[in-house]
């Protein structure tokens, strides 16, 4: 809904297979941006093309894949180890998480819960549940949230995102990072949304950013692309739009992440030694061979962080973090 409480999808608008009409404005016209293949996980050489909107300027993967799970690996979220490197990985997980859990905790009110939607292995959850929250998580993969219980002792579901199985106003933060980009119609999921959370509640959403200066400089290489897993590409009027649509507005912005910015210009210019890209292909490793791509990684994304930080400052940041409440 917009602030008019009517919504801007045209009657009998194509929001099925092709993706024909952009999931902003819902006219059907665009031009063709750039082409490009699956760079990180390497699920497919089949070249696909991203669109822009001619009347709103909206980014997005078109036409949509038929079956868009085959190109998501059976482990495509971080599951740890008890290797050196994986410790040492839960380490580094631990601290750059951190940044978020401190943005979301500054707008959070005592005793509401909180649920994260597209939970992975529960990571986030298990640092808000430390310090004394209490935590939901959902995902679309049954053996990623089945993880979320076992590993981090987080109480999950395994739920399509669209049709969240909570009664209204259950929740006081609900959190969508790295979620919208990989649904078709992500209006149908912040609806949904809107529904579960209080009215003093907080939405907070993050997503790649199509207007970084990462994009702009390297195109189809770009990791924020993710091609053909990630189907609409957001900038920063994108999202606000599309939650002031759905019955949300924007009290804060951020485009600085420190676990996903400085990694995802590392990755952009090495994919190859991506450490969960490399597990998830099964890149035959030695032990040796593997602590010493998993540095040489490290010092990409140490390397990283004073360009991603500068690009931030200027509001060029290659993520885009918010926080919303309800009208």
């Amino acid at each position: 809904m917009n602030s008019s409480g009517s919504s801007p999808r045209s009657p009998g608008a194509d929001t099925g297979a092709s993706g024909r009409h952009c999931p902003r404005c819902w006219n059907p016209d665009f031009s063709v941006l750039l082409t490009g293949t699956d760079r990180l996980y390497q699920t497919t050489h089949h070249e696909f093309q991203v669109v822009e909107c001619e009347h709103c300027g909206m980014m997005r993967l078109y036409p949509l894949p038929d079956q868009p799970r085959v190109f998501y690996p059976d482990r495509y979220w971080w599951a740890p180890d008890d290797s050196v490197t994986g410790r040492l990985e839960r380490i580094y997980r631990t601290l750059v998480l951190r940044d978020h859990v401190r943005f979301v905790l500054s707008g959070r009110e005592d005793g509401e819960p909180v649920l994260d939607v597209g939970c992975g292995g529960g990571s986030f959850l298990a640092a808000l549940q430390e310090r004394g929250l209490r935590v939901v998580g959902v995902d679309g993969s049954r053996a990623a949230a089945k993880l979320a219980w076992q590993s981090n002792g987080v109480p999950a579901v395994c739920c399509l995102l669209g049709g969240l199985p909570f009664l209204p106003r259950s929740f006081g933060i609900i959190t969508l990072f790295h979620v919208l980009e990989h649904l078709s119609d992500p209006q149908a999921c912040l609806e949904n949304v809107h529904r579960l959370l209080t009215e003093n509640g907080r939405l907070y959403v993050q997503v790649p950013n199509a207007s970084s200066w990462q994009f702009l400089l390297l195109g189809e290489r770009w990791s924020g692309l993710d091609l053909p897993r990630h189907l609409i590409q957001f900038r920063a009027e994108d999202l606000e739009d599309m939650l002031g649509q759905c019955g949300f507005r924007v009290l804060r912005l951020k485009h600085f992440s420190l676990r996903d910015n400085p990694a995802g210009l590392a990755t952009s210019l090495f994919p190859g030694l991506d450490p969960m890209s490399r597990r998830v292909r099964g890149a035959r490793e030695s032990a040796p061979g593997r602590l010493l791509r998993n540095l040489l990684y490290f010092a990409m994304v140490t390397a990283a962080l004073p360009f991603t930080a500068l690009e931030a400052a200027v509001g060029a940041g290659s993520t885009i973090l918010v926080e919303a409440a309800k009208k």
